[in-house]
């Protein structure tokens, strides 16, 4: 019978195979993403999806400037219990932003991961709104999962980070990150999941795939969804379809609306070629976008293929249910807290500098199709 199993599946299960039977121990380093692709003869997104992988199961660490690592502590949680830091308290540091925003599937799982982690060292866990409590007390006793936001007056500035780092605060960043101030953070692998979308369109047929960023331009485009456009961007490479910077819309708002996806798929639709499918980078976005198919008389996926990214609820019951990228938040929030309760070192903070990506998860449902079903 042929091996199903997709290669990033087989190459993690063989560096576990080399983990159990002694070839490879705690602190070996292993090949680089670029060397693993070569030795299984596959891409750099194959590879990096296998390290994230493990790395997302404890099993590696990635270390910025020097390598991946095997680390065996998160299998071991007994023998690592005694080494934890203490910490009587976990604050999740958020910039001011709308209750309901919390309601949204990424937080609020992001947020039930803390807890879980929390609950189970019986750790106090409370959110901790910076515009509400401009001084954040540094103690030993408190460590914070800090979600930097938007530059502003009284939100999670660089300024800031460097001021609480400069003060001892013990913290991880989520969400967002600055390499530049090595502090360490978890992060869902948003590239991959761009990729991921791009190259599942693209496997069905489509070579002209719109995209819909959320940002104020091209230039000029936040964090996330800038990982996800270099994910869509490396997929058509991959492909050999070319860039068409015609095929990206980009549309400004504070959170995620139906509206900006009407809008930009509106405007993609208007193209004297326009798209085939299209990736809205949010399920939101998604549901705008089938909306403006719709409008056009476009049959949704026959006519036009559409994915989003997010996997909120209402992306299971829309018509047709909505393809998307599922992120995994919660376990994004339970290593940024196994990642404060690890002993580190001041020279582990500046030299061993820790990068852990969530590797998203492709769900295909009904918005999608392939490009010889169109009428």
């Amino acid at each position: 019978m042929k091996d199903t199993m997709p290669l990033y599946k087989s190459i993690v299960e063989d560096i576990k195979s080399k983990i159990h039977n002694g070839e490879l121990k705690e602190g070996d380093s292993i090949p680089t993403q670029i060397e693993l692709a070569r030795l299984y003869d596959t891409s750099e997104i194959t590879s990096r999806r296998a390290l994230s992988e493990l790395a997302g199961e404890g099993l590696v660490v990635r270390i910025r400037g020097k390598g991946t690592f095997i680390q065996l502590r998160d299998a071991l949680p007994d023998q690592e219990k005694d080494e934890q830091v203490k910490l009587k308290q976990i604050l999740l540091v958020h910039p001011s932003a709308p209750p309901h925003l919390f309601n949204h599937p990424f937080y609020s799982n992001f947020i039930t991961g803390i807890h879980a982690v929390c609950e189970e060292n019986g750790i106090e866990f409370q959110l901790f709104d910076i515009a509400d409590n401009v001084e954040l007390e540094v103690n030993d006793s408190v460590g914070a999962i800090v979600l930097p936001g938007v530059e502003q007056e009284n939100g999670v500035t660089i300024a800031r980070l460097k001021a609480w780092k400069e003060a001892g605060l013990r913290m991880v960043l989520a969400h967002f990150y600055f390499p530049q101030l090595q502090i360490p953070y978890v992060i869902v692998d948003n590239l991959t999941g761009g990729y991921l979308a791009t190259e599942h369109l693209i496997s069905l047929g489509h070579k002209r795939i719109g995209i819909i960023v959320t940002g104020r331009s091209l230039f000029d485009i936040n964090q996330e969804f800038m990982l996800r456009l270099q994910g869509y961007k490396l997929a058509l490479s991959q492909h050999g379809i070319p860039f068409d910077e015609s095929l990206v819309t980009v549309m400004e708002a504070l959170e995620e609306l139906e509206e900006m996806g009407y809008n930009g798929a509106m405007q993609l639709l208007a193209l004297a070629q326009p798209p085939t499918a299209i990736f809205a980078t949010s399920d939101y976005k998604a549901f705008g976008a089938m909306r403006a198919g719709k409008e056009r008389g476009l049959s949704i996926p026959a006519d036009l293929s559409i994915v989003g990214y997010d996997d909120v609820v209402q992306s299971r019951y829309s018509s047709p249910a909505l393809t998307t990228v599922h992120q995994n938040t919660e376990r994004m929030g339970r290593r940024a807290v196994e990642l404060l309760l690890r002993p580190w070192s001041e020279r582990e903070i500046e030299e061993h500098f820790v990068k852990e990506e969530i590797v998203p998860k492709l769900l295909v449902r009904k918005s999608t199709a392939a490009v010889n079903v169109r009428a």
